[in-house]
């Protein structure tokens, strides 16, 4: 059951659409299309062929995959249906099948990638991190999340990057397996020029 304070700050975050309606088209873009932008970013670093950025879509996929994989752990020893399922009135914007809603897996991907960008480009970094903030907030916006859902996904999340992050700082394991990689790539595909690291 989600507590009296977990459904106060969703109904406080929900309400704002039908207070602010004329912010609704841009929240739910943020919330069901974002994601598009952040698929398109990763194919972006990577075909730039600079070592650093493959590494950290590299980084970032990994974390997605082992936070993705700890959500799906802690979904089955806590479940509960979507706010639009047991809340009555909710404001819902975007249509969404009734399942666990624990973890918000739209949360768990954000922030284990932008973390990852964060990571490797501190200053540019930041705005994905505010991205994936609003994105996280736009879930409980359009009502398909309670705050609870996007607290403990941003957690796993960030957890999981900093997590591979370290561990590869000091094994160098993806950076042996990247280097493979660019060789075959580079008989297959051989660059002009070398490309740069940003």
């Amino acid at each position: 059951m989600i507590s009296q304070f977990h459904s106060d700050v969703f109904r406080w975050i929900n309400d704002l659409g039908k207070q602010y309606s004329v912010l609704n088209p841009a929240v739910v873009f943020l919330a069901e299309y974002m994601v598009y932008i952040l698929a398109v970013s990763m194919m972006i670093y990577w075909i730039t062929r600079s070592v650093q950025n493959r590494m950290m879509v590299l980084q970032g996929g990994i974390s997605f995959i082992i936070a993705e994989i700890l959500g799906k752990t802690a979904g089955l020893l806590y479940y509960h249906n979507q706010p639009f399922a047991v809340l009555p009135e909710v404001n819902q914007l975007i249509e969404h099948e009734i399942d666990n809603s624990f973890p918000s897996d739209h949360t768990i991907l954000f922030f284990s990638i932008c973390m990852s960008y964060w990571l490797f480009r501190k200053k540019s970094g930041w705005l994905w991190l505010v991205l994936a903030c609003c994105v996280a907030v736009s879930r409980v916006w359009v009502g398909v999340h309670y705050p609870v859902d996007i607290a403990v996904g941003a957690c796993l999340g960030i957890l999981s990057a900093v997590l591979v992050y370290w561990i590869e700082s000091k094994s160098a394991l993806l950076a042996k397996c990247l280097g493979w990689y660019v060789q075959i790539e580079q008989r297959i595909l051989p660059s002009r020029s070398k490309s740069k690291d940003v």
